[in-house]
């Protein structure tokens, strides 16, 4: 599938989401942010622990975490959105995190809320109102385990 996000071109693989956050978000670049997989209703992005996105206590710096988590929510969204082929506006109102292990290794950060997304993008388009979302984005360990959750309230209004 092509999506156009941030106005570039791009088949969405995990290749040209490095390409997106080298040119346009290098700080997610840097932290070592990976595409695992993207799917219609699913988003899973991974992080390692390294010098880069550690803390002083040897584990993954909370920040690093959130903004994995983020990816995967608002990856999805805009995808959503661009599919839809609407002029809809997206920002993030909210957001909350749970840490519930010590995050080190790999962590990978699921969000599967990818049908919720389209219920609310086609209510914003039908009522033209402003709509909200709460997304949730799991993180876990090689081992399975959870060791954080974060939420994102999600705002959506179709542009005049």
């Amino acid at each position: 599938m092509i999506y156009t996000i941030f106005e570039i071109k791009f088949t969405m693989n995990a290749q040209q989401f490095r390409k997106l956050l080298f040119f346009k978000i290098p700080i997610a670049w840097v932290a070592g942010l990976r595409l695992k997989s993207f799917a219609q209703n699913t988003c899973e992005i991974t992080v390692k622990l390294s010098r880069w996105s550690q803390n002083p206590f040897n584990s993954m710096f909370w920040a690093v975490q959130g903004m994995a988590a983020e990816f995967t929510t608002g990856f999805m969204c805009m995808s959503k959105i661009q599919k839809s082929q609407e002029k809809i506006s997206m920002l993030v109102l909210e957001q909350n995190g749970k840490f519930t292990k010590k995050a080190v290794g790999k962590i990978t950060f699921v969000c599967d809320d990818g049908a919720k997304i389209d219920e609310i993008i086609q209510k914003a388009v039908e009522t033209g109102e402003g709509q909200t979302l709460k997304l949730f984005s799991r993180g876990y360990d090689e081992k399975g385990d959870q060791v954080a959750e974060f939420w994102f309230l999600w705002t959506f209004k179709k542009k005049n």
